[in-house]
């Protein structure tokens, strides 16, 4: 496990961003903006790229390529919001925006109900940070990506277990330029997932699939190439689990012991521990998109969550996260701080309106806009479950199960409005019996509450057990907006939870 604070790396912010007059349009938006009344402004300019490669069965499918530039203005007038963007990144353009982001506000002050106000944020100065990454993914031609996929593609369909196989690569560079007057941020981060997925089919037309677990990063190309993931040691392996998993058995509904991989119990807490530690969604702010929370403000300090194993932070500097920065959106500085604690909520995840708001002090930096052409609104930390400094390995954590399931890998999930029901299932799933495994397992989903699956967690994992997983996608706001984030985690053992599946073992 590395959680170290996330520092430069990866070289110089793309010169064709820097190349922009950023500091001009910055002071003409916010001049204009201080001139026509505005209590608060800030400026953002934005260059974002994309490209996506997909290939089926080793062959092109689809090369996407795309870009967003240009520029944003916040404001607080009379205590209301108000927002503007272009997409001409010059003075005119900028100056322009902020007097429509004030006259936006003055329209909206008829409508408002209550007075915004921001919580206090030090002033940073002029400041620079980079992602630590060694190789832009969009230095390497698409001609070299497409043969690396294609040639995974190729070993995997050389197998007699593989029938079809889909691969693919999203790629992003995110270059963000933040001003509020006290800090100056110029930002630059790169993230990359690569997947594959291998299909098996019977004569009589019965499929099963399975996925790469190398999860999505904030790496650049040398993650497909270098050590950080054993990407050929994993595709080796998968004609056979494969095999195995398309000949596997079904499982007996009722209640297990589960031994959880980090593949896996990434997106669980994603789901159950994430999203319902978004103040917004407490209050009730946040309510169009996915819900709001069970885990309301009143249970601050005494909803016991999970059980005293459970230890939760939320973070913005984890080395590699997915949604790791230096400096938020509203200037607020990466940081790192408790959500659960001894299995006990004790945190939220904050902008500066909602730190303000609720007399939290100050913010811990997850406000996020996803363009230029979008407002700012509070979004996900990396939100991780710690590892135990001396626990036990994966195969020490199966030792203690007599009767249960490993599950490993992601698939589908569902979860309630309240952020509290909710099933998943995974990738794959092995039977454990007396401390070992004893062969795959096919069709396993548990389901739980929120609090009752937390509190059933007897172990985890110790650091050697400990994954960063994460999601490109996470959707929230109304317009919709898409973060990337991450979830770290070790290996965990739940008791007794329940397994709903109506397949009969032997099937």
């Amino acid at each position: 496990m590395d959680q170290s604070a996330a520092s430069a790396g990866g070289g110089r912010i793309d010169p064709e961003f820097t190349a922009y007059p950023l500091r001009e349009l910055a002071g003409a938006a916010l001049e204009r903006a201080s001139g026509l009344g505005a209590e608060h402004a800030d400026f953002r300019a934005e260059r974002i790229i994309r490209q996506r490669i997909r290939l089926s069965d080793g062959h092109l499918e689809t090369l996407f390529d795309a870009s967003d530039l240009g520029l944003a203005v916040r404001v607080v007038v009379d205590g209301t919001w108000g927002f503007a963007a272009a997409v001409d990144l010059t003075p005119d353009a900028a100056a322009a925006a902020a007097a429509e982001a004030v006259d936006v506000a003055r329209v909206a002050a008829a409508l408002s109900t209550e007075r915004i106000e921001l919580a206090a944020e030090a002033a940073h100065g002029d400041v620079t940070w980079v992602s630590d990454y060694q190789v832009d993914p969009f230095s390497v031609s698409a001609a070299e990506k497409i043969a690396l996929l294609a040639g995974w593609s190729a070993g995997l369909l050389g197998s007699d277990s593989v029938d079809h196989v889909d691969a693919s690569l999203l790629q992003v560079k995110e270059c963000k330029f933040y001003s509020d007057g006290a800090t100056t941020a110029t930002q630059q981060r790169v993230r990359v997932h690569p997947a594959l997925t291998a299909v098996a089919v019977e004569a009589g037309g019965r499929f099963e699939t399975m996925r790469t677990l190398a999860p999505p990063a904030g790496r650049g190309y040398e993650y497909l190439t270098g050590t950080a993931w054993d990407f050929p040691a994993e595709l080796a392996e998968m004609p056979g689990l494969l095999a195995e998993k398309l000949a596997a058995r079904g499982v007996r509904a009722g209640r297990y012991d589960l031994v959880i991989d980090p593949s896996n119990l990434f997106l669980t807490i994603h789901e159950s521990i994430g999203h319902a530690t978004e103040l917004d969604r407490a209050l009730g702010y946040e309510a169009a998109y996915a819900g709001t929370s069970f885990a309301t403000l009143d249970k601050l300090g005494s909803l016991q969550y999970g059980s005293p194993v459970m230890h939760v932070t939320g973070d913005r500097t984890a080395r590699h996260g997915l949604a790791t920065i230096g400096y938020d959106d509203e200037g607020v500085a990466a940081q790192s701080w408790d959500l659960i604690s001894g299995g006990v909520l004790t945190g939220y995840q904050l902008d500066r309106r909602m730190a303000r708001l609720k007399g939290f002090g100050a913010s811990n930096g997850c406000a996020f806009a996803d363009s230029p052409g979008h407002m700012p609104i509070q979004r996900m930390a990396n939100v991780c479950l710690q590892p135990a400094p001396d626990g036990p390995s994966v195969a020490g954590l199966i030792a203690g199960v007599e009767h249960g399931i490993y599950v490993v890998g992601d698939k589908s999930w569902s979860i309630d409005m309240q952020r509290y029901n909710f099933q998943f299932t995974g990738q794959r799933f092995f039977r454990i019996e007396n401390g070992r495994l004893a062969g795959q397992l096919r069709d396993v989903a548990y389901q739980a509450t929120t609090t009752d699956f937390w509190n059933s967690m007897e172990a985890v994992g110790g650091p050697q057990t400990y994954v960063l997983g994460g999601a490109f996608n996470c959707g929230k706001g109304q317009p919709g907006q898409v973060a990337p984030v991450s979830h770290g985690c070790p290996a965990a053992l739940m008791r007794g939870v329940r397994i709903l599946n109506t397949v009969e073992e032997g099937s």
